[in-house]
């Protein structure tokens, strides 16, 4: 049977190169899923689980957003930070979620680090949401 050819790569470093059955990836309009002879394409992501399933077992990576390529049995995820979801600090990731909560109390949405701020609290949501996934 077919295989995939999935890497993860961050701007450090090559996360993982391995072989799997299918990919399911947090794509910039929701989770979806590719699997050998998938039609080539290219799409943003977004923070969330990346789910590889190789012979019915399941492993999963945080990914904070990039882009994922697929074409020719390969899924090349661009990331911009990755980890695996066992690894996920979740008390580090609440006390970041809340820090740039509270720094925005004081910002209106046309302040220039708003913005920052706004990804920084989607992110760090996404990495506990992944955790509580994986732990479940």
């Amino acid at each position: 049977m077919a295989k995939l050819t999935v890497e993860i790569v961050t701007p450090e470093k090559r996360i993982l190169s391995v072989q799997a059955d299918e990919a399911i990836v947090p794509g910039g309009r929701g989770l979806f899923g590719v699997r050998p002879g998938h039609t080539p394409f290219l799409s943003l992501m977004e923070p969330g689980p990346l789910t590889l399933i190789e012979g019915g077992r399941r492993e999963s990576y945080f990914v904070a957003g990039g882009f994922v390529e697929v074409g020719n049995d390969k899924v090349l995820v661009l990331a911009d930070a990755a980890e695996p979801v066992t690894g996920i600090d979740v008390e580090g990731a609440r006390r970041r979620m809340a820090e740039a909560q509270e720094r925005m109390k004081g910002m209106s949405s046309e302040d220039a680090r708003f913005e920052l701020e706004q990804a920084t609290v989607r992110r760090e949501a996404a990495r506990i949401g992944a955790a509580s996934t994986a732990r479940a």
